[in-house]
């Protein structure tokens, strides 16, 4: 029983993460009508930045975190300022289940860099894997037809643009900490929100476009109270939810504990259905089996050939070569 608690405990805490990080999400697509999507980023930067400052202290560390590397982490930072601004553009216009699922495709999409960077080798099997994995993304974005959201373009560029976020944080994690690069980041969000805060006063509001850049183009207004406090609270989500990530990952090794990620689009489907009436089309949900079904393929196939680098050298199998992938 005792080899089993970490596990448990590990995916326990980790859905915790998610259902915490979901609230972001449902807090973004409640207000996200009345206020500036540059707005939300600079209040809720202002509570997470010096959250950052208790990670640090939770590593023992006082005082402001250095790097030796600011160029990454000034790009690292970057990326995900993009990504985050364009996700909660996404939120605008698309349902809770479709963002989630397109998400969903991250993992795809940190393999494929994973081997156009970082020279990751990868077998026709993951390959696979790969197109099935795309193929769905396209069935829940369906370019080109009738049913195509401006939202989904967004939502593909925040898990790009995430994506090689990540490929930036395996550069950087051999030097610096998790807490040093959170700071970065934040810092980045808040320099680049208030950078960017012109942009709506200079463009104006535009009649007829999509509700995802008229979320970016809205005018600034005062926030009330609870709208204030709404925005603030996203930074604290932020910050709570990385403590559990960091702990669940802690409590159990990643590749037991990360295909639980995938909770995270159930747990969208419940606040669409209980908030909004989001019921996901067949074409979505058949698009998120497709990828969330490729992902944990890929994860799987990932922990096989780890398991195998780490036996003594012998012959392979013969009914699975070891360079399969």
């Amino acid at each position: 029983m005792s080899t089993l608690g970490s596990p448990v405990r590990g995916a326990a805490t980790l859905a915790l993460a998610l259902l915490i990080f979901s609230l972001q999400d449902v807090a973004v697509k409640w207000i996200g009508g009345s206020y500036n999507v540059l707005e939300i980023v600079l209040i809720r930067s202002v509570v997470a930045l010096p959250c950052t400052f208790l990670f640090l202290r939770l590593e023992g560390r006082r005082g402001l975190p250095t790097t030796t590397r600011p160029l990454l982490e000034y790009a690292r930072g970057l990326l995900l300022f993009i990504s985050f601004t364009t996700y909660m553009m996404g939120l605008a216009a698309l349902p809770l289940a479709e963002m989630a699922a397109i998400r969903n495709s991250g993992p795809l999409m940190i393999t494929l860099f994973s081997v156009l960077w970082l020279g990751e080798q990868v077998g026709p099997r993951r390959w696979l894997a790969l197109g099935v994995g795309f193929l769905g993304v396209l069935l829940i974005v369906q370019p080109g037809s009738a049913a195509f959201n401006p939202g989904s373009i967004y939502a593909l560029l925040a898990t790009l643009t995430y994506a090689l976020s990540v490929m930036v944080t395996r550069r950087l994690q051999t030097t610096d900490s998790s807490a040093t690069m959170a700071y970065y980041s934040s810092l980045v969000y808040l320099v680049a929100a208030i950078a960017l805060a012109p942009l709506s006063f200079v463009v104006g509001e535009r009649s007829g476009v999509d509700a995802s850049l008229a979320f970016l183009f809205r005018a600034w207004t005062v926030p009330t109270l609870l709208d204030a406090g709404i925005m603030a609270g996203l930074g604290l989500v932020w910050a709570a939810g990385m403590t559990f990530v960091a702990r669940a990952y802690s409590l159990a090794a990643a590749s037991i504990i990360a295909p639980f990620e995938y909770l995270g689009l159930l747990i969208s489907v419940m606040w669409g259905l209980l908030l909004w009436n989001e019921v996901p089309t067949w074409l979505t949900i058949i698009g998120a089996s497709l990828t969330v079904g490729s992902g944990l393929y890929v994860l799987y196939r990932e922990r096989v050939q780890k398991a195998r680098a780490l036996k003594p050298d012998g012959p392979a199998p013969l009914e699975e070569p070891a360079a399969t992938g």
